[in-house]
């Protein structure tokens, strides 16, 4: 397959079109309320529209193809809320790690926080940096809802999705506060990394977008079980990839400053598997340099160190493959349609074998 998965069906620019369209309409319906909400609008479009791979949207549609469903813009429209709940998950997630960048582009706090400077207001610009990103976030999460249920498919199929949309957005919050209560603790078993990055990300990423699409197919129970077996592990290992390049990445091609999930001092399998497997001096080394926002570069280089020669990188590197092949198992044996087989099977290996 040479053209990029994503593309298929035309899927990326459907997407695309069914977001800026509802983005429009809201920006029109909060222009009502008040002239002070364009900006609100502008942010969250420019969040939104402004970059993201769109996986979720791609499983949700060709899990739903798979289940028999046909293909339809309003289809299209239904699976794109997903992005909606990706936005909420990512200004949320920012503003707990106190992240300064997305995609290369200043975070919503940051954004507001410098909003506030430059105008000159009144109290605390930090303060209403990290109110706003709150808000927006939220509302992210509520527009979710609405594009779902106002995506024009029949009100039987969207009854038959709601309790997987329901269900995923509860796990991704929950799988946050999760990752937050873990930063604080300072727990560095793998245990409850695995448990964190499960429903954090992996749930939400693959395996809630392909139920979700087969719940709009009217799909069976034997199509529901394929895909847990498919995307759950899959999912998993798109989590652990995220959190290789959150310490290996490349700065100009991930977007975040050069080990910036350090300094958050994100308690991952990678750094799990560190703790795990150095030495008493090692382990001391890590432990007082994960966390730090002042983490230097050099100081970014002595924890990637740390983690190699503890053989984490490579364990990390070697579990990402044994889920891979996992869930390809699974997905040769789902009892789905073969062209959305396919572009699954093309799907895995993107989220999987990324750089960014």
């Amino acid at each position: 397959m040479t053209t990029s998965p994503l593309e298929l069906a035309g899927l990326r620019q459907r997407v695309d079109k069914a977001l800026a369209g509802f983005l429009a309409t809201q920006r029109a319906r909060l222009l009502e309320i008040d002239p002070a909400l364009d900006e609100v609008a502008a942010t969250v479009s420019a969040f939104v529209l402004g970059g993201g791979k769109r996986l979720r949207p791609a499983f949700a549609y060709w899990g739903f193809r798979g289940a028999g469903g046909a293909d339809s813009d309003e289809v299209v429209a239904a699976v794109s809320a997903l992005e909606f709940v990706q936005a909420s998950a990512l200004i949320h997630d920012d503003l707990m790690d106190r992240s300064d960048t997305r995609r290369g582009e200043p975070s919503v706090h940051r954004r507001y926080e410098a909003r506030h400077r430059a105008a000159g207001w009144r109290s605390d610009a930090v303060g209403f940096g990290d109110s706003a990103a709150v808000l927006l976030g939220d509302l992210a999460l509520v527009w979710s809802d609405e594009m779902l249920h106002g995506c024009g498919l029949p009100l039987a199929d969207l009854a038959r999705a709601r309790a997987v949309f329901d269900q995923m957005r509860t796990e991704v919050t929950v799988g946050q506060y999760l990752d937050v209560l873990t930063q604080a603790t300072g727990d560095t078993s793998p245990e409850r990394a695995g448990k964190v990055a499960r429903f954090k990300s992996a749930k939400y990423t693959v395996e809630r977008p392909l139920l979700l699409g087969a719940a709009l197919a009217g799909g069976g129970p034997e199509v529901f079980a394929a895909y847990a077996a498919f995307g759950l592990p899959l999912g998993e290992a798109f989590q652990m990839r995220d959190d290789v390049l959150g310490v290996f990445g490349d700065p100009a091609q991930t977007g975040k400053p050069a080990g910036d999930d350090l300094r958050e001092g994100k308690r991952t399998y990678l750094v799990a598997s560190a703790f795990g497997a150095s030495g008493e001096a090692a382990r001391t080394a890590l432990e007082a340099g994960l966390g730090d926002p002042d983490l230097d570069d050099a100081g970014v280089e002595r924890l990637r160190g740390i983690i190699r020669d503890s053989g984490a990188l490579a364990a990390t590197e070697s579990r990402i493959a044994t889920l891979e092949a996992e869930a390809l198992d699974a997905l040769k044996q789902a009892p789905i349609e073969d062209e959305a087989r396919t572009v699954l099977f093309a799907l895995a290996e993107a989220a999987t074998r990324r750089s960014v």
